[in-house]
């Protein structure tokens, strides 16, 4: 009888072992997730600094006639300027995170303004949509305090393992290339929407056209962390 209950419970334990969710996992062992360790290829495209409503419509169009899902991380003084913006992202079936209110860098902030950051864009985000559970600290600049206190309020802090530097304004071949010399299944790229003039909106185009010949499929963040495969 006794060998009977320690093999049962050993079949509870490992039953609720498996049940565990991978993505939770990830975010458990990573406190920030550049990419995740999978062998489907699926990428995820993300943009920062936005809305702006030079560039955000123009980069809309190009995802709606691809049929394409990203992620956006905000800013909320933009939200504020450019709310419906950020509800046709939600309407179209993208993914919302918060890139703070006035983009500083977060490490050289204290505890109290860190949160106010936080604070004040969930306040201008959830006026139009649900409030995001993903964060991304502005120039990917953290420490481990900017990662308890994101935690505390809720956010998994996200990065990039693809950086574009599209923000400079290099030629449209320079970002394409950048993208296709190294992507790999469970890249995260970094381009953005907040800048006008932007080569972004045509280099999408092409990055999304050259990664689907590749055999890539494109889901938001919150998507790809669920194709999460690494050991425990």
């Amino acid at each position: 009888m006794k060998v009977f209950k320690k093999w049962y419970l050993y079949v509870v334990l490992i039953t609720v072992l498996l049940s565990v969710k991978d993505e939770n996992y990830l975010i458990d062992i990573a406190p920030a997730i550049r990419n995740v360790s999978t062998t489907q290829k699926v990428v995820a495209l993300t943009f920062d600094d936005g809305p702006l409503n030079t560039s955000t419509p123009v980069i809309l169009g190009v995802l709606q006639e691809k049929k394409v899902k990203a992620t956006f991380f905000v800013v909320g003084e933009r939200v504020k300027k450019f709310p419906s913006l950020v509800q046709q992202e939600v309407n179209e079936e993208h993914e919302i995170g918060n890139h703070t209110y006035d983009h500083p860098w977060l490490t050289k902030l204290n505890d109290r303004l860190i949160i106010e950051e936080l604070e004040k864009t969930e306040n201008e985000i959830s006026k139009v949509v649900p409030t995001p559970t993903l964060f991304r600290p502005p120039g990917g600049k953290y420490n481990d305090n900017t990662i308890k206190l994101a935690r505390s309020r809720g956010y998994n802090t996200i990065l990039w393992s693809i950086d574009t530097e599209d923000w400079r304004s290099p030629p449209v071949g320079q970002i394409v290339n950048t993208v296709l010399n190294n992507v790999k299944p469970g890249s995260i790229i970094l381009l953005h929407d907040g800048k006008y003039p932007s080569p972004t909106a045509e280099s999408l185009e092409y990055i999304i056209d050259n990664l689907r010949a590749r055999g890539y499929e494109f889901v938001t963040v919150s998507e790809l962390l669920q194709y999460y495969e690494g050991g425990r």
